[in-house]
């Protein structure tokens, strides 16, 4: 999901106490995919009521928002909109890719090898019309905006931030900086602990703050160069050109000039067309986005909420209730947020 320019980019480490008081600008589809991901049992089936729906994306949403506002942390989620149609050919692989592993995890049950089981089980989660609708209704009832972008979630969260509504955008995919986000922060719905791949072994997981200028400074190149990059790294509307990742890529386009010129240098098969490059470009660069949204907090409705996770899904009201207390910060956001409008 997205393109890994991880590698050219330095990360500061932050904690929550340096975002306190900040707008963060949460891409949704990419933190509801991680619920989904992480939050299973432990032969990989998600967490399910019993009737069988999946919870593990309320879970996560519910626990991880709390987690924010406790820090005094103003959340927004956006949503995804239509995907591009140059998107369609990822899509589908994507899909594809979900149902090999639905059955390698069935595979690897049966064999009773209930590590990989879990790992294949990650590999398949999906975030459907239905779990889209069930956030939507929880946030509304724990009272954190959100908005429903018109295309690309991560577009939509990088233009918050590039018109000030916003002091970063929240995800684990480096995408909003080819739409030109000033900040990305990584991590910050899952900090903690991660287990290591194919190993016994946990790793300490902190939000990490990344800069797109002194980033492009650093790098010395121009914001259109850096989508120039994606566009031979591979993108989720290209392919890309096979061998090329971000430090060859850096490479050739510094010397080139632009994704154009590196092309015919290269002279590759896999070439996109002049045309699929304009059209990349103009995704990146003057995505669709929208104006029409309101950002207000409100305190929760503990009746709403508990009526969706307890009375719907089966969640412990013992276990909900001391969460809620947590939302009781919610009160000096709205105040600070209040003061900032007075004052602005």
């Amino acid at each position: 999901m997205g393109v890994d320019l991880g590698d050219l980019f330095k990360k500061e480490k932050i904690s929550f106490n340096d975002l306190q008081n900040r707008v963060i600008v949460i891409d949704a589809h990419n933190v509801l995919h991680q619920f989904l991901s992480i939050i299973r049992q432990r032969d990989g089936t998600p967490l399910k009521d019993s009737k069988g729906q999946i919870t593990s994306h309320l879970s996560g949403l519910f626990y991880r928002t709390a987690n924010l506002i406790e820090a005094r942390i103003r959340p927004i989620y956006v949503f995804d909109g239509e995907p591009h149609p140059m998107k369609a050919r990822t899509l589908e692989q994507r899909r594809e890719r979900k149902e090999q592993a639905e059955k390698e995890w069935k595979e690897a049950l049966e064999k009773g090898d209930i590590e990989k089981a879990k790992i294949k089980a990650q590999q398949t989660s999906r975030v459907t019309d239905e779990i889209i609708q069930q956030s939507k209704e929880l946030l509304d009832a724990l009272g954190i905006p959100y908005i429903q972008a018109p295309s690309e979630g991560e577009a939509q969260a990088s233009y918050l931030v590039k018109k000030g509504d916003a002091h970063a955008v929240g995800s684990q995919d480096f995408d909003c900086l080819l739409f030109g986000s000033p900040i990305l922060i990584r991590n910050l719905t899952s900090s903690g602990r991660r287990k290591l791949p194919n190993k016994k072994a946990y790793v300490k997981v902190t939000p990490e703050l990344i800069r797109l200028k002194p980033s492009l400074k650093s790098l010395n190149i121009l914001q259109k160069q850096l989508v120039d990059m994606a566009i031979l790294i591979g993108t989720d509307y290209n392919e890309g050109i096979k061998g090329y990742g971000s430090k060859k890529s850096l490479k050739l386009i510094k010397k080139a000039g632009n994704v154009e010129n590196a092309l015919a240098t290269i002279g590759s098969s896999d070439s996109p067309t002049l045309q699929e490059i304009k059209e990349i470009r103009e995704i990146f660069i003057h995505p669709t986005t929208t104006d029409d949204y309101s950002l207000r907090w409100s305190k929760p409705d503990n009746e709403a909420v508990k009526k969706i996770l307890c009375d719907k899904h089966q969640f412990s009201q013992i276990r909900v209730e001391p969460i809620l207390e947590k939302f009781s910060t919610i009160e000096d956001i709205i105040k600070q947020k209040n003061l900032f409008d007075f004052f602005g």
